[in-house]
């Protein structure tokens, strides 16, 4: 499932690219497309990631920008494409995040990201009050609802969550703050030198009227509420916004011409979405990466609090988008290899292989659906949707002394499977009808057997884009494209090529469903335990 890079050959007589960059949390991928959105080469970079105590997860934004900065030497040096002829330069990225920054720029300290949970008693005490409706207090929660179309998650994981962190844990940095900025707008001021952020990536602040979609705004009444200064965030921008030249000396860093405009560009959830080539109302696709998610386009605002999913602003001005975010996918297979099949203290002893990722593939395929009935519980991170839980915890069930290597393998990409289910059915409920055919992108939709997999324990058609690693960079340089007048996005995203298409197999899918019942029933029985045994204050590890 992990791939290095991929090339083509571009046969117009004198074509234009755009420079697109996703940061994503293993690290960046950057990209040379055309305006026509082709991928004409790549190349990634890895940045380490710091779990801390007490549910922390932080990244160095200099850890970052060494890693674009390698990932684009090498790919320009490579490409053989004229740097006069790269117009444009369009960064999507890992949402959820904050990176405070001084007045000039700089980082104060590492930034948060999506995995941390350390503010969940800060969102807690900010959105409680009487009458309590899901924890809740009432009024505060038809304010939040009604003017952004959602609520500050209890999991402590949102953006609102980490600035509230540093603001009672860290004041001294939240003092000198100059601005507290989203992964991707961080990326846009190294560029421009200019602190805005879109209308996408700023509603997980929780502090923005989303009722005009086209015209997002913050709201007093919610900067009063969770007494957060205005002038500490980002203006705010529609995605398809020409930013302006990058700054010189930064372009001369990155090996570009000076005359490069940069896109304000939006968060990973929504370039996927552009990236997938679903972009019609409730045409749905479906990401496996580090985590996952399954979205579509919507009409309208719209709130399912029970299963902590809402419609935002879209990076496509105008629309919104169903988001939703399972917080384990890829990584569960990451954390079998790095921790179980090749721990890192016997890496001299036993080493990684180069094509870990299709020995393990090939390796789950030699048993048989269902892993001889073994369920592997994917949360090992806790849990956003379709149940907001941070105490929950993954790990397998049913195992015997006749399990193998290989059933735990495919037990933990039925798992995530498994998962996914549970969300489709709370996103079809959410948008009122049947999703029969679900575009797949990310990392893990490299893997013909996990495709499959999810056909079989989601009944459903599943389309695997072809390089559905690159969606987020053709979802930028789409966006790029568009923003610059070359073309239209349903036009620019029907040129997404599908690879292979997935059809359910009849007798896996009822074995899978009754698994899939099983797999509920874990979750329910078990909350209770897990609640008890990762109550905060009693982990210490």
């Amino acid at each position: 499932m992990r791939v290095s890079s991929y090339e083509v050959n571009v046969t117009a007589d004198h074509p234009q690219y755009v420079l697109a960059i996703d940061l994503g949390t293993s690290g960046p991928k950057v990209a040379l497309a055309t305006t026509r959105a082709e991928i004409v080469a790549w190349e990634r970079e890895s940045t380490p990631l710091s779990l801390l105590p007490g549910g922390g997860a932080e990244q160095n934004p200099e850890d970052w920008w060494a890693a674009i900065k390698r990932a684009t030497a090498r790919l320009l040096n490579r490409a053989a494409v004229p740097v006069e002829d790269i117009i444009a330069l369009c960064c999507t990225s890992q949402w959820s995040g904050t990176v405070a920054v001084d007045a000039g720029g700089r980082p104060l300290r590492p930034a948060i990201i999506w995995m941390d949970s350390r503010g969940a008693p800060y969102v807690k005490q900010l959105t409680d009050g009487l009458p309590r409706v899901q924890g809740y207090g009432l009024g505060k929660l038809m304010t939040w609802i009604r003017l952004t179309g959602g609520v500050p998650g209890h999991s402590g994981k949102d953006s609102i969550a980490h600035i509230l962190y540093l603001k009672h844990e860290q004041p001294l940095v939240y003092r000198q703050a100059d601005k507290f900025l989203e992964p991707k707008d961080y990326l846009n001021l190294r560029l421009t030198g200019r602190t805005v952020a879109s209308y996408d990536s700023i509603t997980l602040h929780w502090l923005t009227d989303n009722r005009h979609v086209r015209r997002v705004v913050y709201s007093d009444r919610l900067l009063r509420w969770a007494g957060i200064e205005r002038h500490k965030l980002p203006d705010l921008r529609p995605a398809t916004d020409v930013l302006g030249p990058i700054q010189p000396e930064v372009a001369a860093e990155l090996g570009l011409a000076p005359n490069v405009q940069v896109i304000m560009g939006a968060p990973d959830v929504h370039s996927a979405a552009i990236g997938s080539g679903a972009l019609r109302d409730y045409e749905a696709h479906l990401y496996l990466g580090t985590s996952s998610w399954l979205s579509c386009h919507v009409p309208r605002k719209q709130t399912d609090l029970l299963h902590n999913m809402a419609s935002f602003p879209s990076a496509i001005p105008g629309r919104y988008l169903l988001v939703n975010e399972q917080e384990c996918a890829g990584v569960c297979l990451s954390y079998l290899i790095d921790h179980v099949l090749y721990p890192a203290d016997e890496l001299a002893t036993h080493p990684q292989p180069p094509d870990v990722y299709d020995r393990l593939n090939r390796l789950a395929a030699s048993v048989g659906p269902g892993s001889g009935r073994l369920i592997f519980a994917p949360w090992l991170n806790g849990e956003r949707t379709p149940v907001e839980d941070h105490l929950v915890r993954g790990g397998f069930f049913n195992q015997s002394l006749q399990t193998t290597r290989a059933h735990l393998v495919r037990a933990v990409l039925e798992g995530v499977a498994y998962n996914s289910r549970w969300l489709l059915q709370c996103v079809e409920g959410f948008v009122g009808r049947r999703l029969d055919t679900l575009n797949v992108v990310g990392g893990g939709a490299n893997s013909d057997l996990w495709c499959q997999i999810h056909a079989d324990v989601l009944g459903r058609t599943i389309r695997q884009v072809q390089d559905p690693i690159l969606a987020n960079v053709r979802g930028a340089a789409i966006l790029a494209s568009v923003a610059l007048g070359y073309g239209h996005f349903e036009e620019t995203a029907g040129r997404v090529a599908i690879a292979h298409t997935y059809q359910p197999q009849p007798d896996h899918h009822q074995l899978y469903s009754e698994l899939f019942r099983e797999f509920l029933n874990l979750y329910k029985r078990n909350r209770p335990i897990y609640a008890r045994l990762n109550i905060p204050d009693k982990v210490t590890s």
